[in-house]
């Protein structure tokens, strides 16, 4: 690093790394610069998440795999950008920073839980693993707190709109990403069954020892498929069109919750293409939440056949309708594509769900707090 450099670095520190109480002003550069910072951090996370799925169907678990180290230079970064937010109060409100705080601290407790729960029961493969699920819950807070931070400091235009749509497909990653277990899953069953199984040797015959089996079809199901068929569009209608219809009323574009969508899946896509031209295993991917997204979109943009019902009847149907949609959708990959096994049964429950807090949110919009805070913004 030359030496001007280092001063004028040495300036920009002492000029913005100055002890502060959120919220705190911050000029509009300085600030457009740090949530890219967060966009970076963000990015980083989920390139290094979607390659670890793939990574362990691959190859036995390793602390030091790249996608971990990817993973935890985003993390590097989310905690320094934590930091920051803390020491200065620079670019959010109070409430903003709990969440990032609390958000970073789940996740870092979960880190050292989930290298002891593999100390104790060797292989964990499963996204649905209680650890697993605390660094999702880790992450989705701290996230949560930097969509707030930018939906109220965000300086208006068109920028604001696009880093808002990309921290909500950010978010929605963290919610699919759980659901990788039976995306992969499906896709390694059907190598085993055509005869070329995509996992090395060492890693099936670890899995089937866990179990007290040989290597065969059934130690294979209960290593790639251990979660029940019912679980996967549950958690896809009660969560990630939740994200949506949160995405579609904060962004207020027409095809908000359309478009964040189809950027998570290009994403994926991508993803694809790299990780099999590199010979990692494949995914299914969920282009399934297509048919969702534009259920959201449809009923949150009031067309006509929707402005005639009113605010209480509105989540409900739509909630039904969104959930009507996925069942289509998820038909149409397992005929056209691939798709993980499906049970239609647990749709029902799960649209009851969704349908009940796009009802409390559409309550809260209606209240004078939320409409002084509206006018506010």
């Amino acid at each position: 690093m030359s030496q001007v450099s280092v001063v004028r670095a040495r300036k920009l520190w002492h000029a913005w790394v100055t002890p502060g109480t959120a919220p705190r002003t911050i000029p509009v550069p300085e600030l457009v610069t740090l949530y890219r910072l967060w966009l970076a951090a963000l990015l980083l996370k989920m390139l290094g998440a979607g390659w670890d799925v793939s990574w362990h169907f691959r190859w036995l678990r390793d602390d030091l795999a790249p996608p971990h180290l990817l993973n935890s230079a985003g993390t590097a970064m989310a905690v320094a950008l934590v930091a920051f937010h803390s020491y200065t109060g620079y670019g959010v409100d109070r409430r903003a920073l709990r969440l990032m705080q609390v958000g970073i601290g789940i996740f870092l407790v979960a880190i050292p839980l989930d290298l002891i729960n593999h100390r104790i029961n060797g292989l964990d493969i499963t996204t649905w693993s209680a650890t697993h699920g605390l660094l999702y819950l880790g992450t989705a807070v701290m996230m949560t707190g930097a969509i707030r931070g930018w939906a109220l400091y965000g300086p208006p235009g068109r920028a604001r709109w696009l880093t808002l749509g990309a921290l909500w497909v950010f978010f929605l990653e963290n919610v699919m990403f759980v659901a990788g277990q039976q995306e992969y899953g499906v896709v390694a069953v059907m190598a085993w069954d055509a005869g070329r199984p995509e996992a090395e040797p060492s890693l099936m015959q670890f899995a089937a020892d866990q179990i007290g089996r040989p290597v065969d079809r059934v130690a294979v199901v209960h290593f790639a498929l251990p979660v029940p068929a019912w679980v996967y569009l549950a958690w896809i209608v009660a969560a990630a069109m939740l994200v949506l219809v949160l995405a579609r009323w904060m962004i207020g574009w027409r095809w908000a919750a359309t478009a964040v969508t189809a950027t998570y899946l290009a994403y994926r896509s991508v993803m694809w293409v790299l990780l099999v031209g590199t010979g990692f295993p494949r995914s299914a991917v969920p282009f399934l939440l297509l048919g969702g997204a534009l259920a959201v979109d449809l009923m949150m943009s009031r067309p006509r056949f929707s402005a005639r019902l009113s605010w209480v009847a509105r989540p409900l149907v739509g909630a039904m309708l969104v959930a009507a949609a996925i069942c289509g959708a998820a038909w149409l990959q397992d005929v056209l594509l691939i798709a993980p096994p499906l049970d239609y049964r647990s749709v029902a429950g799960a649209a009851g769900g969704l349908a009940a807090v796009w009802l409390g949110m559409a309550y809260l919009v209606r209240t004078p707090a939320f409409s002084r805070w509206a006018k506010e913004r």
